[in-house]
């Protein structure tokens, strides 16, 4: 059974993990003769030598529907991408590698800039982008799904709930988040998603009134989740952002591109665990620190979209608004862990709350500094429509250097 939410925002699917891994497999497989599937997996050289991805590629080689595995390698160099080559030989399915850090991609990434097209920054956002376009021109899948490359816990199975929204025919949706409990090793985890994004929503409700765009992404079981699937025409509109936004940066991109009767939420995984993030206190540029920067300030540049007038005041009462609904919260978290036997270490979670609450009072001074900044890359199709070769050139040099010489 599937579970619509009462106000309609969109649909949410909650129990495909009751159905064994085979079951699913079987529909896909019968639905790839008709809209056959891709997955893009977003990876640093790092995670080669770490525990997860060697896991993950042993479960991908089991999985019978997919038409085309894309892994973008980013901080490689000659070297470790030819060690790439070789450690996802082993894929039984086409599979290919963008070598982001290679002569012929950074040519390509120069030709872009020249035409002030470039991602401004390397990260997670620019990544996709560029496997996303790789994608479009390679033309060999119809469902795209997206996952990150250090799930601990990886089965093959969370692959196949993912995509299964997106990959039936009978099925209208364009665009599947995953969700999934974020508990590890007796721990309630998920804190920016929990102690930062959660919150702010509900402060800028209880400030800017009721918005639709606010309800729908309230609705999100887990709105940070590096997980989701697509039809593959939608990475033709969308503006990915290049930081540690991605995540909400998309779900706003297709709020804005589709009905929400085409978007949908899907249980993907019992337990879940990955490489956590430190807080970094003293490092705005790294850990939880740099990414609740990010997230508010995307969050920001997208009610200003909406029309809503912000200003410095306003953001004194966004950040004291925040930290009481911050703070309630936290209270309930404290309840759940116990009544669930989990661990959950109040002075550090206000800690964090404490930082998430300057952040935000951060990330609303850099928005008005930076009237003119661009946070999103481009959409493929306005690069199409100022390069138009661009992405038969992109496929040609993927091509080459997973065949030839580099």
């Amino acid at each position: 059974m599937s579970d619509f939410y009462q106000n309609g925002i969109i649909t949410n699917f909650h129990n495909l993990t009751r159905r064994s891994v085979e079951a699913l497999e079987n529909d896909l497989k019968q639905f790839s003769r008709s809209r056959p599937m891709g997955l893009i997996l977003p990876s640093l050289y790092s995670e080669l030598e770490g525990p997860a991805l060697s896991h993950i590629v042993d479960e991908l080689c089991k999985v019978p529907y997919l038409s085309e595995i894309v892994i973008g390698l980013d901080r490689a160099d000659r070297e470790q991408f030819l060690k790439a080559r070789e450690f996802f030989s082993r894929l039984p399915q086409h599979h290919r590698i963008l070598w982001n850090d290679g002569p012929r991609l950074q040519a390509l990434q120069q030709e872009l800039a020249q035409e002030n097209l470039a991602p401004l920054e390397p990260g997670k956002g620019c990544n996709v982008w560029y496997c996303s376009g790789y994608v479009r021109a390679s033309g060999k899948a119809e469902a795209i799904a997206l996952h990150d490359c250090d799930i601990v816990t990886y089965d093959r199975g969370l692959l196949a709930r993912l995509i299964y929204p997106v990959a039936n025919p009978r099925f209208h949706y364009e665009f599947c988040k995953g969700y999934y409990s974020r508990i590890a090793s007796g721990k309630l985890n998920g804190r920016v998603a929990r102690l930062m994004v959660t919150p702010l929503i509900r402060a800028f409700k209880m400030i800017y009134g009721p918005l639709p765009y606010l309800d729908y992404l309230d609705s999100y079981r887990y709105p940070l989740s590096g997980e989701f699937s697509m039809r593959a025409d939608v990475l033709d509109g969308i503006r990915i952002p290049s930081d540690w936004g991605l995540e909400i940066g998309v779900l706003s991109e297709v709020h804005r591109n589709f009905s929400t009767k085409r978007l949908c939420q899907v249980d993907i995984a019992d337990a879940y665990d990955h490489k956590h993030q430190p807080v970094s206190e003293e490092d705005p540029s790294g850990g939880l620190n740099r990414m609740s920067m990010d997230i508010a300030k995307a969050m920001y540049r997208k009610l200003a979209t909406l029309g809503v007038e912000m200003s410095v005041e306003s953001f004194r009462t966004v950040k004291a608004t925040y930290y009481r609904v911050a703070l309630d919260l936290i209270e309930a978290y404290d309840h759940d862990a116990a009544m669930n036997g989990l661990k959950l270490d109040r002075h550090s979670e206000e800690a964090a709350v404490e930082l998430f609450a300057d952040n935000i009072m951060q990330a609303g001074a850099a928005f008005f500094e930076s009237p003119r900044d661009k946070p999103f890359i481009p959409s493929w199709n306005r690069v199409q429509a100022a390069i138009p070769d661009l992405q038969d050139r992109l496929f040609e040099a993927v091509e080459l250097d997973n065949s030839g010489e580099v």
